[in-house]
């Protein structure tokens, strides 16, 4: 969403697509609070709707006093995200924005997995919240998946070898973690991660 800072593309490959993470940091004026809210449902939207859009998680905040917003968008490539930073429509919608934004739009991009619990510039939960969250998704993937592979396992004598075995299931782990299960879970848990102690 921005178009006068410069974007610096890091990205990974973790199975097989390129996925990267688009970073938008906005600080609401006063007094913009609920036209800014009806615009950023209207982006959201217009982004899900693009090739290669993998989701988006939106995480509200204050900071000095004003609302903040970071929306964490992934894409399955960095072309994918370019051609959206790229559209018209994007642009246009920017260009909407600009009178309500108190330090103008902000982006960057970063590998996906960086994003588990929260962006780089909004505070993470305690390492506790993070590890038990953490934990409550890994321990029933270490229970369940070598029981769904197990009939496949024993199809064959190389997939039945200790190594080979051992690395499918836990590429299954990782990468129905990292894509489907950590995700959903950050949100599920998203008012416990972020809530401050009493």
């Amino acid at each position: 969403m921005a178009d006068s800072n410069p974007v610096e593309v890091l990205a990974e490959r973790p199975g097989f697509d390129e996925v990267v993470t688009l970073v938008i940091k906005h600080r609401v004026r006063a007094g913009f609070e609920e036209p800014y809210a009806a615009w950023l449902r209207n982006i959201v939207s217009v982004a899900g709707q693009r090739t290669g859009h993998l989701g988006v998680d939106v995480i509200r905040g204050k900071q000095a006093g004003l609302d903040s917003y970071t929306c964490v968008l992934r894409f399955c490539s960095t072309e994918a995200m370019q051609h959206w930073l790229d559209s018209p429509e994007r642009l246009a919608l920017v260009d909407q924005a600009t009178p309500m934004l108190a330090d103008g739009d902000q982006t960057e991009v970063n590998p996906v997995n960086e994003f588990w619990f929260s962006p780089q510039s909004t505070s993470p939960p305690p390492r506790w919240k993070q590890a038990l969250l953490t934990l409550l998704v890994i321990f029933p993937h270490t229970l369940l998946v070598p029981l769904v592979w197990r009939p496949l396992l024993q199809l064959h004598p190389v997939l039945s070898n200790y190594l080979v075995a051992t690395f499918l299931i836990t590429l299954t782990i990782v990468l129905s973690v990292v894509y489907v299960f950590m995700p959903a879970a950050t949100r599920l848990f998203a008012p416990w991660l972020q809530g401050k102690p009493s």
